[in-house]
């Protein structure tokens, strides 16, 4: 059996993977899908059934490490072991530093985004190492490049991107492997809901979105890369190429992410 632990799973990239998951692997698959919204799990949980994979639904707020440490209790008491866990679950945010007053949700978008990946890997980690099974951290371009506008969100995922590459090292005489996955732009609602400089949803986004890839595309991709075991996904062309540039013309990086932004919410 083929056990697949996805954090963030009520919907977006996390419900998408699970469902392209569940149609590759009919047999033998097993999906624990944790996210806060049971009824939005279920609905994902019966399309993968439908494919014919076993689901437990697992209400899970990765913010709390509780709730992280029960979740991989409850997928070993079910299934008795884990092969790939995903790091999907986060929170977007947008607001120039200087329009923050109180940096408590700085805080709580650190716990969400960086922390709840920690504790759901330190708490499946012996399981991951003995089934030589794979972890999958789902990143961001964010995590980088520093992008104006953005900095709890970068901060977060800078710290994600350097806890796994780092993790990857220690675990490669496991044969665990430690695959980040990178989205630039995707079409989903997540800076929409994320975090304002009043700690509020913002309502919109704050980045062009035109282009943005699609949360099949995405999926696919973060899938294909598990898979494979591949190091990184990075998904757009600007996003390999900038990486590059950032080592040889770093100035010209910051311009282009300043053009990412949105006119009304760039910095005057």
């Amino acid at each position: 059996m083929n056990v697949i632990v996805i954090t963030g799973a009520s919907e977006g990239i996390g419900a998408e993977m699970a469902r392209q998951w569940a149609t590759r692997q009919r047999d033998g698959l097993a999906l624990v899908l944790a996210a806060r919204s049971v009824e939005r799990l279920e609905a994902v949980a019966a399309s993968c059934r439908s494919s014919g994979a076993q689901v437990l639904v697992q209400r899970c707020d990765v913010g709390v490490q509780v709730d992280c440490v029960a979740l991989v209790a409850a997928a070993m008491q079910t299934f008795g072991r884990i092969d790939t866990l995903v790091c999907n679950a986060g929170m977007s945010a947008q607001a120039l530093f200087a329009d923050v007053t109180d940096l408590a949700w700085y805080e709580s978008l650190m716990r969400t985004n960086h922390w709840g990946s920690v504790w759901c890997t330190h708490a499946a980690l012996a399981s991951i190492k003995a089934t030589r099974g794979r972890i999958v951290a789902v990143s961001s371009l964010a995590g980088l490049v520093g992008v104006p506008g953005r900095t709890a969100y970068c901060g977060s995922k800078f710290a994600m991107t350097g806890f796994f590459e780092a993790l990857r090292v220690e675990l490669a005489s496991a044969g665990v492997s430690v695959t980040i996955a990178y989205p630039g732009v995707v079409a989903t609602q997540i800076r929409q809901r994320g975090f304002n400089a009043r700690g509020e949803a913002a309502g919109t986004s704050g980045l062009d979105e035109r282009g943005a890839m699609s949360v099949e595309d995405c999926a696919r991709l973060i899938v294909d890369g598990a898979e494979a075991r591949r190091r990184e996904v990075v998904m757009t062309a600007k996003g390999k190429l900038g990486r590059w540039i950032k080592l040889v013309a770093p100035g010209l990086v910051d311009r282009l992410a300043f053009n990412a932004l949105k006119q009304e919410v760039r910095p005057r």
